[in-house]
C-alpha cells in the first residue's frame, strides 16, 4: 500500500491478495469468482480495512442503492413505526434510505422531490399530501395511502374493512349508540373510505350513529364541544366511539375521564392504526391494527422489482383487530381477545 496514501485502493487489494484487479472487482459486486479467490480478497479486504465506495460504485452501475422516503413526520407513532420497517426493509437488499419529513406540507414535499431526483436516488416511497406532485416518469415511484396516477403503485390497508370492523365489533359489544370521530386530510385517500366502512357495519348491525368531522389543523378542542354537547345528567348519549387514528382515541380517552365518564364501563372506544406504549408494549387502546411491516415490505418490493411487467395500481393489505382495555370484553374475568 502507498504509505503516503493511508487509505488502501482496490489496486492495494489485488497486490496483497495477489490477484487480479478484475477480481477484486468482481468480489466486491457480488459477481461469482472462484473460492479460492473470494476468500484471498476477502481477507485482504479485512487486513487492509478497504472500505467499498459505494457512491462511485453506484455511479459505475448507473445506481446509487438509496431510496428516499417522504413521510409527513416521525413524531406521530404510526409515521414513525413505517418509517422503521421500511429502514429495515431497505437495510435487507443492502439500500439506504434518504428520509425527508414533509410536515404536512405540499411545498415542500415537491422541493424534496427535485432534491432526490438531483441525487440520483433510486426511487421513491412517498406518503404525500400534494395532489399536484410531478416525479420524473425515469423515478420509480411508490406512494402510501394515496393515489398518485396511472402506473404509480399504491400500497394501503384494507380501511374500508378496518372501519366495517370498528362498527360490527362495538355492536357486538353491546353498543347501541355509536360516534364516529375524524380528523384528516379533505384530499381523496384511501384512509378515508374509514368512514364508510364503518356507516357500512352501523348500518348492517342496525346500530344508530352520529359523526364528528374535521379537517387536519382545526383545533382538537372540537371533540371536547361536541362530546360535551351530548351529556345528558352526567352521561354520555353513546356507549361507543370510532376514532379514526389512535391518537385522535388517546386524546378523546383523556376527554372522557376529565367528563368523570369510565371506560369501558361507560363508554367504549375503539382507535385505528394499532399503535403500541413505547412501541412494542401494550396497545393504546382498542384497536383496529395496520400491518404495518407488510406495507413496508410491499413498498420496497414494488419500487426495487425490476422484472415485473406491470406493478397493480393498488395494493390492499388486511387488517385486524386488537383488545387494548377500552372495549368491554376483558370486563368482568373474560379473557381479552388479542386478535379477531
Amino acid at each position: 500500500m502507498n504509505r503516503t496514501n493511508p487509505t488502501p485502493t482496490m489496486k492495494d487489494v489485488a497486490a496483497e491478495a495477489g490477484v487480479a484487479l478484475g477480481t477484486v472487482s468482481k468480489v466486491v459486486n457480488g459477481l461469482p469468482v472462484g473460492e479460492s479467490y473470494r476468500v484471498r480478497v476477502e481477507e485482504a479486504i479485512k487486513k487492509l480495512n478497504y472500505q467499498v465506495n459505494s457512491y462511485a460504485q453506484g455511479l459505475k452501475l448507473n445506481k446509487t442503492r438509496t431510496v428516499a422516503l417522504l413521510i409527513p413526520n416521525t413524531t406521530e407513532p404510526f409515521y414513525g413505526s413505517l418509517v422503521h420497517h421500511i429502514n429495515i426493509s431497505l437495510l435487507k437488499r443492502q439500500y439506504r434510505m434518504l428520509l425527508c419529513c414533509t410536515d404536512l406540507h405540499g411545498g415542500l414535499e415537491q422541493e424534496y422531490v427535485n432534491m432526490v431526483q438531483q441525487n440520483k436516488v433510486d426511487g421513491i416511497i412517498g406518503l404525500t399530501y400534494d395532489p399536484n406532485l410531478k416525479v420524473d416518469a425515469g423515478t420509480p415511484y411508490v406512494s402510501i395511502d394515496r393515489s398518485a396516477g396511472p402506473g404509480v403503485p399504491c400500497v394501503a390497508s384494507d380501511n374500508f374493512a378496518g372501519g366495517q370492523l370498528a362498527a360490527e365489533k362495538l355492536a357486538d359489544l353491546g353498543c347501541r349508540k355509536v360516534a364516529f370521530l375524524r380528523t384528516g386530510s379533505s384530499l381523496a385517500n384511501e384512509p378515508n373510505k374509514r368512514k364508510a366502512g364503518f356507516e357500512n357495519g352501523c348500518l348492517s348491525r342496525k346500530l344508530s350513529y352520529e359523526m364528528k368531522i374535521i379537517s387536519d389543523g382545526e383545533p382538537y378542542e372540537e371533540f371536547d364541544r361536541f362530546l360535551i354537547s351530548h351529556m345528558r345528567d352526567g352521561k354520555l348519549e353513546f356507549d361507543g366511539l370510532f376514532c379514526v387514528t389512535d391518537s385522535l382515541a388517546y386524546y378523546v380517552l383523556k376527554v372522557l375521564r376529565r367528563l368523570g365518564l369510565r371506560v369501558p364501563e361507560d363508554v367504549q372506544v375503539i382507535g385505528f392504526d394499532g399503535i403500541r406504549h413505547l412501541g412494542f408494549h401494550d396497545y393504546v387502546c382498542s384497536t383496529i391494527v395496520q400491518p404495518v411491516e407488510e406495507i413496508a415490505e410491499m413498498c420496497v418490493t414494488l419500487l426495487l422489482q425490476e422484472n415485473m411487467p406491470v406493478k397493480p395500481p393498488l395494493v390492499c393489505l388486511p387488517v385486524a383487530y386488537a383488545y387494548g382495555g377500552t372495549t368491554a370484553e376483558g370486563r368482568e374475568g373474560d379473557a381479552p381477545l388479542s386478535r379477531q
